[in-house]
């Protein structure tokens, strides 16, 4: 038996637990920032499998903290086939490649959007950003450090897969936010990217949010039978950020090239990322990344372990 097969039957015989998941906040608002050493808060977005709604997650996640007055910044990591430009319907004069080839600082790629959110295009069908190596993955993670007024958040919607650049990316962040959806795919490649980032960058804690399902019962199925196979193979911790619901005024919005947030604030979908921005504030003081790996704002110029 191989191991995609292996996981796949792991996922399916996983038994339903009987006791009660702990309840996620359900703020509407966002509390008050809390002062700390670091500046910006890094949340990397992942979701190992395309298809999940990762992007549209980081898009209104983003959104929904702009719009309650966190100075937020959103890196489209997706490198090669970027599109947070369209889902907002921008039209960036520079992208990444531009940075790497020294022909502009990552100030210059600084987009605004509505609300004040701020967004760093990493360019579509650009050959030269999907064939970057590890170097240069680092490279845009330490320009960072040079921006003259950092966010109160930076999102980093990472690439699908588990290749280096998304694990790279999702290392450096200060939390790792798994998409997930109703699909037996998107568990085995959601357990597959968790298992990269715990066995080789030490990443011990991630927040798990369901994406696109009818119900909240089946949002919490879904995550229970992650956090049990996670729990029987990984030394991990999985928190339970809530869900968003299958909405076509979701759809509508992408069509719209905008936020369900913005666009339609009192549709479903719309409430599901608004608890998801005020579980953010549940999170606690992050377990920073060590100094043997390389951070978002971090200062650090050690390469990142297992490179």
């Amino acid at each position: 038996m191989n191991q995609a097969a292996g996981l796949q039957n792991l996922f399916s015989s996983v038994p339903m637990a009987r006791e009660e998941l702990p309840a996620i906040h359900q703020a509407a608002s966002l509390r008050p920032l809390v002062r700390r050493e670091r500046v910006t808060r890094t949340i990397a977005v992942a979701g190992g499998k395309g298809g999940v709604g990762k992007t549209t997650v980081a898009v209104n996640l983003a959104m929904t903290m702009a719009m309650a007055g966190r100075h937020v910044m959103l890196l489209d990591a997706d490198m090669g086939v970027a599109n947070i430009d369209v889902q907002l319907g921008l039209n960036p004069p520079r992208h990444l490649g531009h940075l790497l080839d020294g022909k502009c600082a990552l100030q210059d790629l600084i987009m605004p959007a509505q609300h004040g959110l701020k967004v760093i295009p990493g360019g579509s069908g650009v050959r030269r950003l999907a064939k970057m190596g590890n170097g240069e993955h680092a490279a845009v993670i330490r320009a960072f450090d040079d921006l003259i007024q950092p966010p109160d958040f930076l999102i980093v919607d990472t690439a699908a897969g588990v290749a280096d650049n998304v694990a790279m990316f999702a290392a450096a962040a200060d939390d790792v936010l798994i998409v997930v959806c109703d699909e037996l795919a998107s568990l085995t490649d959601a357990y597959a990217l968790i298992k990269i980032l715990a066995h080789d960058f030490g990443v011990r804690r991630f927040h798990i949010v369901a994406n696109m399902v009818r119900q909240a019962a089946d949002a919490r199925k879904l995550f229970e039978k992650l956090a049990r196979v996670c729990g029987r193979f990984l030394d991990v911790a999985l928190d339970y950020m809530g869900m968003v619901p299958h909405d076509e005024w979701l759809r509508q919005a992408i069509r719209r090239q905008g936020a369900v947030v913005d666009l339609w604030p009192s549709s479903r979908a719309a409430a599901g990322f608004k608890q998801l921005a005020g579980a953010v504030d549940t999170w606690g003081e992050p377990a920073y990344p060590d100094l043997g790996r390389i951070a978002f704002f971090s200062g650090q110029s050690v390469p990142a372990a297992g490179w």
